[in-house]
């Protein structure tokens, strides 16, 4: 039972991703009780998924239906500085080396990004058959700082496949956002803002 709850999940996953591509969406959290499955997404791109008057997130929920047996509730949560979201920054490189930009300018120019935004530090590793040369190898690229021993470092890490036609390419991206003093909050909703679609939303009278 576990074992096809957690190939169902594994679906879900998928699906979403597939299906909301350009939605800029950075985790999906499902969660399961006896009767509903919450599966909760963080993006960049909320409009997407809820559509003009929640229409899109009513579609995606019917969809969706068809894959669990269980009821679905959908909850979208905005990440508002998509430059200092590691798994959002390595897909952008990945997509861009895909799409036969240079790897060196879509590393620079992710980088230009995300210290506007105020991060403290980024890095960025890129390994694999670079420009089709044929040995393969790895380029680092940083600005700023990046104290990976220290355990108070906020930073957040993640690593993105891009597919090319020499074969796979790794993009690793670290985001130092800063340092946590005191007691650490692991809940990964933390900072971001809850969108809601028309069917989510109170009547007011």
């Amino acid at each position: 039972d576990y074992g096809d709850k957690l190939t169902e999940d594994e679906k879900i996953r998928r699906y979403i991703y597939a299906r909301l591509i350009k939605a800029s969406i950075s985790r999906v959290i499902i969660e399961r009780t006896l009767r509903i499955v919450t599966i909760t997404i963080t993006t960049a791109r909320p409009g997407i998924i809820i559509g003009k008057g929640g229409q899109e997130v009513d579609k995606l929920k019917e969809e969706l239906k068809k894959i669990t047996s269980k009821d679905i509730q959908l909850n979208i949560y905005e990440i508002k500085r998509p430059e200092l979201d590691a798994f959002l920054v390595a897909s952008s490189v990945a997509r861009q080396i895909e799409n036969r930009i240079s790897y060196k300018r879509a590393v620079k120019m992710a980088i230009a990004a995300s210290m506007r935004m105020n991060a403290e530090g980024i890095k960025i590793q890129v390994s694999g058959r670079l420009n089709g040369a044929e040995m393969a190898r790895s380029e680092h690229f940083k600005e700023g700082r990046i104290p990976l021993s220290t355990f108070r470092a906020d930073i957040d890490y993640s690593l993105v496949e891009a597919h090319t036609t020499y074969g796979r390419i790794g993009v690793k991206v670290w985001i130092m956002k800063g340092e946590v003093y005191g007691k650490r909050d692991l809940n990964p909703l933390v900072g971001l803002s809850k969108k809601q679609g028309k069917s989510n939303r109170r009547r007011r009278n």
